[in-house]
This record gives structure tokens, C-alpha cells and sequence, in this order.
């Protein structure tokens, strides 16, 4: 059977938002396919969470367009937000009412919800839904909130740091669900400040720096992307002329010397065979490298 073409679901163009003298987004550009797993990266106040809420049209954009299935996340928000099941990073539930009653509320609202898949991810969880709101734990109430927002089948899921308050264990269980809803070839956008949790499930991260979008690439192009770290008895032959836009000398000291290589390792390692080579070691560019280019220390912390 012929493979059906992916269709872009998500799609801005130069969106911009202000708040009085302080700029939220900056010509924001890009686009979500069918069935990706998208990352959004930054530091607090990088735009993350505004631009997820414009997209599901809670807020309106100052300038630029947000469009959902085709429609405007601004002027048709409603029939677009019809597409799309969102987790904000700060969920506000009713503390006098039980886990499954606010289960049961928020899937009657939609009529992709349902109850029992709902009741899965809570089982999954492990959340005890008969607890009254005001009586469980922040990570407890992440996970009802999650289960609510992971319960219906809308083809765009938006969650707003996930696995924030959630142990390292539990976590893991909310990647595994990432990777059932793009197995379902349904579409998932979301922030996260771990970064290993962004390289275990994104297609493809943005990098956000002061509302800008400063990088947008795809895991596979970060996942071809390697550090060459030797002590050589000589100096480096020259760069191959093929070479030169794929390998970069990003450090050298003496007999010491990185080399970043995009692509095959390969060919990195024929032009090196002419080296006269004392010790090498190699190693895959992590994510947490890419975002390093981008965001200081000082800016947020990253895990």
C-alpha cells in the first residue's frame, strides 16, 4: 500500500505577542506534521507557555497567524480547540471533588473522551482516583490532570510540562504514553525543561530564547551529530574540501584536539587515517550540547 503523505497540522507565521512593553513571541514561524512528537525548549519566560496557549486560542496573538487543522486558533478558536486536548502547566481542579467525578466531568465535556481510557492511565499511574482533590499530593494531582488530558482522542495532544512534580519512575511511564498517542498517528507538542525526556520521544525540538525561535531541528540531525576528542604525535592533515561544512576543529591545544562532525563518522575516520593518532575517544552531541549553544547557565537550569 502506498504510505499516505503527512499533512502539516499545526502551522504559524510571523506570530508575535506583547504585553505592554514586554514582548512574549517574536515572528514565530513553523509547522507540526501529522503524527510528530514536537519539543519545545527554553528557560522560563522564553515564550514556551504563551505560545501554547495561543495555539489552543485562550489568548490572542498581537500579530501573525496560528492556524489548527486549517483553522485559526484566533477567530475560529472554538471549532479548532474541537482538535485539541491540552494539559496547562498549572491545572486548577476542584479540591472538594474526587479523582474519577473529575474524570468523568471533563470527558463528558468532549465527545472524543472516554472514560476508560482514562481509568487506564490513572491504573497506569498508579493514582487512586476515590481520593478527594484537597487530599492528594501535587505529583497525585499531575497525574489526574494528566489522565484527564490524555483521556480522549483529539489528533493534536498540547502538554505543558508533563511530567512536572512526577518521580523519575512515573516519568518514564508519561514518555510511554507519548509514544502510544504517535503510534496512533495522532500529534503531540510539549514543553519540558528535561531534556533527556525530549531526546527519548521528540521527532523534532525548537529551541525558544527571549520569545525567538533560535534553533529548529530534527532529533535525527542532532542523533548524526558527533564529538572526535584524540592526542595526536602531529599535527591534523587539512580538512577534505568535501569535508569542510560537516567537520569543524572546534578545539585544539597543542597535541589536543575536538573535532564536531555532522554525518557519517565514516568519513571522519578516513581523513583521520592519515593522522598519526596517540589516543581518540568519540562521542554522540547529546541535546543538552544544542541547547547549550543557545541558553547560558546563568539563564535556567536544564536537566
Amino acid at each position: 500500500a502506498q504510505r499516505r503523505e503527512r499533512m502539516t497540522l499545526v502551522e504559524t507565521h510571523e506570530l508575535r505577542k506583547q504585553y505592554g512593553d514586554v514582548v512574549g513571541l517574536k515572528q514565530c514561524t513553523f509547522n507540526v506534521q501529522e503524527g510528530e512528537v514536537f519539543g519545545l525548549l527554553g528557560p522560563n519566560g522564553a515564550g514556551k507557555t504563551t505560545l501554547l496557549r495561543i495555539l489552543c486560542g485562550f489568548i490572542a496573538p498581537t500579530s501573525g497567524t496560528a492556524t489548527v487543522g486549517g483553522l485559526d486558533c484566533h477567530t475560529e478558536s472554538l471549532q479548532a480547540r474541537q482538535l485539541i486536548s491540552y494539559l496547562a502547566g498549572d491545572p486548577q481542579l476542584d479540591r472538594r471533588s474526587r479523582g474519577r467525578d473529575i474524570l468523568k466531568f471533563f470527558v463528558g465535556l468532549r465527545e472524543t473522551g472516554s472514560y476508560e481510557r482514562g481509568l487506564e492511565i490513572a491504573e497506569q499511574l498508579e493514582l487512586d482516583l476515590s481520593r478527594r482533590v484537597g487530599w492528594m499530593s501535587t505529583g497525585m494531582r499531575q497525574k489526574l490532570a494528566l489522565s484527564v488530558a490524555l483521556s480522549n482522542s483529539a489528533p493534536l495532544v498540547i502538554l505543558d510540562e508533563p511530567t512536572a512534580n512526577l518521580d523519575p519512575t512515573v516519568r518514564g511511564q508519561v514518555i510511554e504514553l507519548i509514544h502510544d498517542i504517535k503510534s496512533e498517528g495522532r500529534t503531540v507538542i510539549f514543553s519540558s525543561h528535561v531534556l533527556d525526556e525530549v531526546e527519548a520521544c521528540a521527532d523534532r525540538v525548537v529551541i525558544l530564547r527571549s520569545g525567538e525561535i533560535v534553533n529548529d531541528q530534527r532529533m535525527d540531525d542532532i542523533r548524526q551529530r558527533h564529538q572526535i576528542h584524540l592526542e595526536t604525535n602531529a599535527s591534523l592533515p587539512a580538512i577534505p574540501t568535501d569535508f569542510q561544512d560537516r567537520f569543524i576543529i572546534s578545539s585544539s591545544d597543542g597535541n589536543r584536539h575536538t573535532i564536531d562532525i555532522q554525518g557519517n563518522l565514516a568519513d571522519a575516520f578516513d581523513w583521520l587515517s592519515a593522522a598519526d593518532i596517540d589516543q581518540v575517544h568519540v562521542e554522540p552531541t547529546r541535546l543538552k550540547s544544542v541547547y547549550d549553544e543557545f541558553h547560558s547557565d546563568q539563564e535556567d537550569s536544564v536537566q
